[in-house]
């Protein structure tokens, strides 16, 4: 059965990786975007899915990666995998040192905190010099939407094969337990500040790298754009709607919700701001663990399945 489903997982990763060459300028464009979007999804999932920490500052960590890419290219004149590296050491460095003070909290009050981040550096950033202020920085074109599109997948292959890997390692274990409960994770001797801070730098990477290479993509950057919150509230959806603390759930949310939010903007142009907020109504209610949960246990409950939600969480 492993067997099995690691050839159907191989053969799906093939027929992506070919979109660019069977597929149209549209279709690989979209292709970009969702794939970004399921990165970003993963990232969130180890901080919020494993540690059971919802962070909303993952955005901050998206524009900090597309920050250091525009300014290493922009005004130090350097190449774009050096920018990548820039980005990434800006999100690890934010992530250990606002992670110490912040992972603290817990609950709403650490969800709060975290919101507040993109804020604060979206302030921060519009006065700075070197990062364009208000105005931005215009990066140079680059037209080549296959490159980015392969860039893409092979960072989402990257980011849920550190998933996976994640699972099986007593790292990945101890955020479990750290979520069920932190402190009999303590007691049972998880450094849980190690554990969480890590697991906040490692959601924050992947997240500089998506930034990153979206920002080299639309080869313009501003502060608004690069810390949008509602970016963060989409990667959430998409966890929590494929199943957050599963390997491939927030991929699968990313691509079905991705897939439905392009239909209804170009059919139904009115419905489709609308269409994120039903689907968190929808997910909290009737199936709060996700797609993957739904998977499992549909056939064994049935309907009764959502009627078990929503007595459960008594709504």
């Amino acid at each position: 059965m492993k067997t099995l489903r690691a050839i159907l997982l191989l053969l799906a990763v093939a027929a992506l990786a070919g979109v660019p060459w069977y597929g149209s300028d549209v279709l690989v464009q979209f292709g970009i975007n969702t794939l970004l979007l399921a990165v970003l999804a993963q990232g969130w999932n180890i901080i919020g899915g494993y540690a059971g920490y919802a962070s909303f500052g993952n955005s901050v960590f998206y524009g900090l990666g597309s920050y250091g890419v525009a300014i290493a290219m922009v005004q130090w004149d350097l190449p774009f995998p050096v920018g990548l590296a820039l980005g990434v050491a800006l999100a690890l460095a934010f992530a250990v040192l606002l992670g110490l003070p912040v992972l603290r909290l817990r609950g709403h009050y650490f969800a709060i905190a975290t919101l507040a981040l993109a804020q604060v550096m979206t302030a921060i950033v519009s006065n700075i010099k070197l990062a364009g202020q208000n105005i931005g920085l215009v990066l140079p074109p680059l037209n080549n939407d296959p490159m980015f599109y392969e860039l893409a997948l092979g960072l989402l292959v990257l980011a849920t094969l550190t998933i996976a890997a994640l699972t099986r390692s007593r790292f990945g274990f101890g955020l479990i337990a750290i979520r069920e409960n932190e402190e009999g994770a303590a007691v049972m001797g998880v450094n849980t500040t190690l554990y969480k801070v890590a697991a906040f730098a490692l959601s924050g990477m992947f997240s500089a790298l998506a930034g990153g290479i979206h920002a080299y993509w639309i080869t313009f950057l501003d502060p608004e754009s690069a810390f949008d919150i509602s970016l963060n509230v989409k990667m959430i959806i998409m966890a929590v709607f494929g199943g957050a603390g599963t390997i491939l759930g927030p991929v699968v949310g990313a691509f079905s919700l991705s897939a439905v939010s392009e239909l209804l903007s170009s059919e139904i142009t009115s419905a489709a701001g609308l269409f994120f907020g039903v689907v968190i109504v929808a997910a909290v209610v009737l199936m709060p663990r996700g797609l993957a949960d739904l998977r499992r246990r549909l056939r064994k409950s049935g309907w009764r399945y959502f009627v078990e939600n929503i007595r459960a969480h008594r709504l």
